[in-house]
């Protein structure tokens, strides 16, 4: 069994003229060195191999694909365009190994993966058979097809179903999780919304600046019930509910309450509407 040293420290105690103090002692030990993992090596050299046939695949898509639409438009916008084709099936791909624990959420971003790999090869076809190169355009589509098929393999190898019980824990957990984190903007939404209404009631929220005559019936409302009474400072809202409550229903009447009441400057617009409301 093979070994290795490793360096350690520990506490000891340590006594020079009668005073013992706790001092650090370093020390080395042999421990044994666990046989290494030939499957992890391989899965990881293949992975690696697989990402640098990605790079080769787009290199040769883009610039087969590139070159075709160059015959239409300029180059640089030509060969720009031209990325998006072998990318698009490669974001799927990568979103696919983000799903492999959740087959059923692997399985569109798989499919729009052939998808768009199907049309990246048959872009690189048309541009061999308009070149007058037919087969090499068919072997040149063959080589995004390949690439896509090892990926497929990894990310099959990669993948790990869980079963159905364990998968419809974990889809309840994503739900609650998602369910929080959707509540933070509607909370944040709401506060927002209650800030506006408390903004906008402290701004018609006004100390009255006389007191009314409590004594008797307001000789110009053309009615004979008697003012309400006052209880404290009140805005043009409560004003002309108190009025509306205390049998007022003459609109000048209720204007002229609630410029004694509570806003002296209240146009008749705003105590007309909150007259309609009440």
């Amino acid at each position: 069994m093979k070994t290795r040293p490793s360096h350690r420290t520990r506490l000891v105690p340590h006594t020079v003229n009668g005073k013992t103090e706790m001092v650090l002692d370093h020390y080395t030990v042999d421990v044994p060195v666990p046989p290494r993992d030939w499957d992890r090596t391989v899965l990881t050299a293949v992975t690696a191999a697989a990402g640098i046939l990605v790079t080769v695949t787009v290199v040769w898509s883009t610039a087969s694909i590139g070159d075709l639409l160059a015959r239409v438009t300029v180059a640089p916008a030509a060969y720009a365009a031209a990325v998006a084709f072998d990318l698009a099936w490669i974001l799927c791909m990568a979103v696919e190994w983000l799903s492999r624990y959740d087959p059923a959420r692997a399985a569109l971003p798989r499919r729009m993966g052939h998808g768009a790999l199907a049309i990246a090869m048959i872009a690189v076809g048309a541009h061999g058979w308009l070149a007058g190169a037919a087969a090499i355009g068919v072997i040149g589509a063959a080589v995004s097809g390949i690439v896509k098929i090892l990926w497929t393999v990894v990310l099959r190898h990669h993948a790990k179903p869980l079963d159905d019980k364990t998968q419809q824990w974990v889809d309840k957990q994503r739900a609650e999780a998602g369910g929080e984190l959707a509540m933070v903007a509607i909370n944040r939404e709401l506060t927002r919304a209650r800030g506006l209404v408390a903004a906008e009631e402290e701004a018609l929220r006004i100390d009255p600046d006389a007191d009314p005559d409590q004594s008797g019936p307001d000789p110009q409302s053309g009615s004979a019930s008697p003012l309400p009474a006052l209880s404290g400072p009140m805005t043009v809202k409560d004003a002309v509910r108190t009025a509306t409550d205390s049998g007022i229903r003459d609109p000048d009447a209720v204007l002229r309450y609630v410029h004694t009441v509570a806003d002296a400057n209240a146009k008749p617009d705003t105590v007309a509407r909150y007259l309609r409301r009440a």
